[in-house]
């Protein structure tokens, strides 16, 4: 039970999911176990908002999700947004070979994963299997993960179109915490285009710097 409620559902729910008051001070040992478990989310109010605590093996998320809170709060600051990523940059040479693969593949749409396994560090990648394939729609299946494996990127192309995220898109992302990536153009002497987000908490999130080594590409 919970000192908040006395239904063992909404307790295990508010443990799954805390919410914390930042003290004046501006830290607490709730909240510093938030911000250092391996996984997990939470949030924590304070008097610049509340902020969205979310931690996987491979990523460290704080992220604003409210505006400043109109009323006087005797609380601590949320302290500063950041993203980063626990595994590290992915090695340039896999995304040279994603956009190799997707160029084999044209006409046609495909796909790539980036698993990241927490336990040797070591990145690879799984083209999956593919159920149809045109230039206009894509249905491939998610890889089964050993224990200790992530998808951390999830990869796919738009063949000769633009890159943009449709509402197919939107609803296979809405629950995930992975990176989203989409590129169009191929083949385009100018250089493949691309669109990319950081998918968690429910949201879609704007990706300033790509999470590949070697690539300077930004949104």
């Amino acid at each position: 039970m919970s000192h908040l409620t006395d239904d063992p559902t909404a307790a295990a729910i508010l443990g799954a999911v805390p919410c914390y008051p930042v003290p004046p001070i501006g830290n607490s040992p709730a909240i510093d176990a938030l911000r250092a478990a391996k996984a997990g989310h939470g949030f924590i109010i304070g008097q610049d908002g509340v902020m969205l605590i979310l931690r996987r093996s491979w990523l460290e998320l704080d992220v604003s999700v409210s505006s400043p809170i109109a009323a006087h709060l005797p609380y601590g600051s949320v302290g500063p947004e950041k993203a980063n990523l626990r595994c590290g940059l992915i090695p340039g040479g896999l995304l040279r070979r994603v956009l190799e693969h997707f160029e084999e593949a044209l006409p046609n749409e495909a796909a790539a994963f980036v698993i990241w396994d927490e336990a040797t560090g070591a990145f690879e990648l799984d083209f999956p299997t593919i159920d149809e394939a045109t230039p206009s729609r894509l249905v491939y299946r998610t890889p089964a993960l050993a224990a200790g494996s992530h998808v951390i990127c999830d990869i796919h192309s738009h063949g000769r179109s633009g890159a943009f995220f449709s509402p197919t898109d939107n609803a296979d992302d809405a629950h995930a915490t992975k990176i989203s990536m989409v590129f169009g153009r191929i083949d385009d002497p100018g250089g493949a285009v691309r669109a990319s987000r950081l998918c968690a908490g429910g949201m879609f999130l704007p990706m300033p710097r790509s999470p590949f080594s070697g690539d300077q590409y930004a949104e």
